[in-house]
């Protein structure tokens, strides 16, 4: 198998670096969609497109059972820093995430089992927007779902690139994700002049308060035990300097792996800013549910542990170094069997960072992660196993 998707790894770079150099944002890929659906319908797929605004699910075979394939298509909001023969096109947008590779990676495992024997259907999600939401607050997987796009299917794969593992390794573990949620907030105060503040009720001395407590949460109020992060991402209030602004706006995110603390966290974020009402002011506070936590099935893990030693040996499968980043892959495996692993990428003489504006992988990664896709698939479409 590695061999078959070896003598595609330069038709993968080349499908990679076009979508790298033609970026588009959340629920605007339509080039990036409409590339893929006319190479997929080439290999024989039957395919829908405009799945979940901009997506696109593409079947072959037939019966059962059926395994989906994720990848995601969307890029980020960056201006593009390396100088490169394949450097973004597109002022302001970049593939800074791996995502370009993500699409390469799925293609080539679409061709190579196009040409395969096999039982059941396999299913390819090409899914928009995991980056960001819509204005309903939807990313795009579960605008996939709503959509139809995990109907009868039995397993689901995905893989991300990671530039900080050596390319030919890979992480595999029960975690893979936390959930995410966002919090918008308001402190309000009255405003007045900056000479007077015993005649205001001042709303950026008020957020100090309000700030410490909610860094408090984890620290204090949370089972130690329990992994949570709560960090502020933006601060705005006022626009000159001597007069005291009538409100402080405040946003940020909550992670958790325990629903048990997502809950208690809401809770705490909420008793951090009656602060504000007991020193005379006020607030609004707006908490909104994200991506759920992404926890892979452990019969799929150990399919997979078993494809990549049979690979390349279980001493490629590395020991993670967790971090509470989300991934909306969590919306497709909350209720349906399924994993999410991580692909070395890594640039050994020039290390890069994930969102970062010189971001950049080593493409060498390819034809294992079509291996893997590819040998995990046909596990389950020829074994006719079910969980």
């Amino acid at each position: 198998m590695l061999a078959k998707t070896e003598a595609l790894s330069s038709q993968m770079v080349a499908w990679r670096r076009d979508f790298h150099m033609h970026p588009e944002l959340g629920f605007q890929e339509l080039r990036t969609a409409a590339k893929i659906a006319e190479l997929l319908k080439g290999w024989g797929y039957k395919v829908r497109t405009g799945v979940g605004k901009t997506g696109v699910v593409a079947d072959f075979g037939s019966g059962k059972p059926m395994v989906a394939i994720r990848a995601d298509m969307d890029a980020l909001p960056i201006q593009e820093a390396n100088d490169v023969p394949y450097k973004s096109r597109n002022d302001g947008v970049m593939h800074a995430c791996g995502h370009d590779a993500h699409m390469a990676i799925a293609l080539g495992t679409a061709k190579v089992l196009a040409g395969e024997q096999f039982s059941g259907t396999v299913r390819f999600l090409f899914q928009p927007s995991e980056e960001s939401d819509d204005d309903e607050g939807l990313s795009g997987a579960p605008r996939m779902i709503e959509d139809g796009a995990i109907e009868g299917v039995d397993y689901a794969l995905a893989l991300h690139v990671a530039a900080s593992i050596t390319t030919g390794e890979i992480e595999l573990d029960k975690f893979a994700g936390a959930g995410v949620d966002t919090f918008y907030a308001k402190v309000i105060g009255k405003g007045g002049h900056g000479s007077t503040p015993q005649k205001v009720i001042d709303p950026i001395f008020i957020s100090g308060h309000v700030i410490l407590a909610i860094h408090n949460i984890v620290s204090r109020r949370l089972q130690p035990f329990e992994p949570a992060v709560i960090s502020i991402g933006s601060i705005h209030g006022g626009q000159i300097d001597n007069v005291i602004p009538g409100e402080v706006s405040l946003t940020g995110t909550l992670r958790y792996l325990n629903p048990k603390i997502q809950e208690q966290m809401h809770t705490e974020i909420q008793r951090a800013m009656e602060i504000a009402r007991t020193m005379g002011g006020n607030y609004e506070l707006n908490i909104v549910d994200g991506y759920p936590p992404m926890n892979n099935h452990p019969q799929v893990i150990a399919v997979l542990r078993e494809v990549i030693g049979d690979l390349v040996g279980l001493d490629k499968i590395v020991k993670p170094n967790p971090d509470m980043g989300a991934e909306d892959f969590g919306y497709f495996i909350r209720d349906i069997p399924g994993a999410m692993f991580y692909l070395g990428c890594k640039i050994e003489s020039d290390p890069r960072r994930h969102h970062d504006a010189r971001f950049d992988i080593n493409e060498d990664c390819f034809p294992l992660g079509a291996a893997i896709f590819t040998l995990t698939a046909l596990h389950y479409l020829n074994s006719q196993t079910s969980i």
